[in-house]
């Protein structure tokens, strides 16, 4: 029996897994700061479920250097091409190469396929990130 003080939405929305300690671009990218000071970059699940099926990505070059807000590759679906931005600004130290042979892992988990890590020229660019919960409400969920 449902309690009086739940509600549901039953418009039949999907609602994104937004994880709780990752930073969020308004472009749909999430940044996750690592222990070694390094930023892994993805696409957020609300990215991916709005592309459909991912059929390749077009993964930026180690010891590229891009700006924040800068396109760092490109994500391809049946839908659309889409740019991936850089949400801070670094160095490329790594790209995720298994998304090469298969991109659409991006589909089965987001946050565990990562597309790039960055040493980032200013942690504080993080800061301006969005969190979940701002994310949550930019994308209006």
């Amino acid at each position: 029996m449902m309690s009086p003080s739940t509600t549901y939405d039953l418009s039949g929305v999907t609602v994104s897994n937004i994880p709780a300690d990752l930073r969020f671009a308004d472009s749909h990218e999430w940044a996750r700061l690592e222990a070694d000071g390094s930023v892994t970059v993805g696409l957020s699940d609300h990215a991916q479920r709005s592309l459909g099926d991912i059929v390749f990505v077009e993964l930026a070059e180690v010891g590229k250097t891009f700006a924040a807000g800068e396109p760092a590759g490109v994500v391809e679906s049946v839908k659309s091409a889409s740019d991936i931005y850089s949400p801070v600004s670094g160095e490329v130290i790594a790209v995720n190469q298994e998304l090469s042979e298969t991109p659409e892992l991006i589909n089965d988990d987001p946050y565990e396929y990562w597309i790039l890590k960055l040493k980032p020229s200013d942690k504080a660019e993080l800061k301006s990130l969005l969190d979940a919960a701002g994310y949550k409400a930019a994308i209006g969920e």
